[in-house]
């Protein structure tokens, strides 16, 4: 009987610290989210952005946004290994308007006694734009439309043998967010990629669907998380896994690391990727 004051005191203080570190939880999330969402008009919801698909812009953007990406990445096929490389440069000539434009490189080595792979190449020239048309700050909802054109190129050693351009995709695209509480964040990115190849005037339509959802640590601009990433192919169904994290690692640096675990695929296997994102902040207006 005489622990019982001792095992009571230890309750209360237990309860007491909980308590405390659950408010202090709080309002970290309050003030980052503040720090977001109410620095200025317009209207701009606070959404974790996905590291592998990742938008045009944060959705909400405000004029004068801005950021840089360079992306790293490995893909193991059953024939070749395939690394990834991109840069990348987004901004926002206004508010909820984000324009982008990309380079993605891919290199190919043979492996398993293997003697042919993909020439190596610089993919193609992306040019983009997504525009916010609805955010709803009582239902922590945001919703944009976009459109991706794609430049494709023919391979480094292709060079002056062959058309420097091999054909055009485009890629019209929805992206709807919604946040879930404080922590928890769910997007969806879906559309059609019609490829067009100059040589025969062929077509091909894949449709994507993007779903995901993370979860951001509070008071942080880090988060964990996962993206599905599937395409429909003319009957064909892939789907690739990504489990992901997001680091703040310096001021104005970010870095993103994912995995990438296909479903069904015949010849992917296992992929890695890294993104480093540089947030220089808005551009000052002369």
């Amino acid at each position: 009987m005489k622990l019982l004051p001792l095992v009571l005191l230890l309750a209360v203080l237990t309860h007491y610290t909980y308590a405390q570190e659950t408010e202090n939880n709080a309002v970290k999330d309050s003030l980052y989210i503040s720090e977001v969402e109410e620095r200025k008009e317009p209207l701009k919801i606070l959404h974790a952005e996905p590291l592998y698909i990742d938008l045009i812009r944060d959705l909400g953007a405000r004029k004068g946004e801005r950021e840089w990406n360079i992306g790293l990445g490995l893909t193991d096929n059953s024939k070749y290994d395939e690394y990834l490389a991109l840069v990348e440069y987004e901004w926002a000539p206004a508010d909820r308007l984000g324009l982008e434009i990309e380079l993605p490189f891919s290199l190919h080595y043979p492996i398993n006694g293997n003697d042919s792979a993909p020439g190596n190449k610089l993919n193609s020239i992306k040019l983009a734009g997504q525009y916010t048309f609805y955010v709803s700050d009582k239902q922590k909802i945001s919703m944009a439309f976009g459109y991706i054109q794609e430049f494709e190129l023919t391979a480094f050693n292709s060079f002056g043998k062959e058309p420097l351009f091999e054909g055009n995709v485009y890629n019209p695209f929805f992206i709807a967010a919604k946040r879930l509480g404080s922590n928890f964040h769910t997007l969806l990115y879906t559309g059609p990629a019609i490829s067009h190849h100059f040589s025969n005037g062929a077509l091909k339509t894949s449709w994507q669907v993007n779903s995901n959802i993370h979860y951001m640590i509070s008071g942080t601009r880090n988060f964990l998380g996962i993206e599905f990433n599937k395409e429909f192919n003319q009957g064909d169904f892939d789907m690739t896994i990504r489990p992901q994290l997001r680091l703040d690692v310096a001021d104005k640096l970010l870095i993103g690391i994912v995995t990438g675990i296909p479903i069904n695929r015949e010849t992917e296997r296992f992929s890695s990727f890294l993104r480093l994102i540089y947030e220089p902040g808005p551009q000052k207006a002369h």
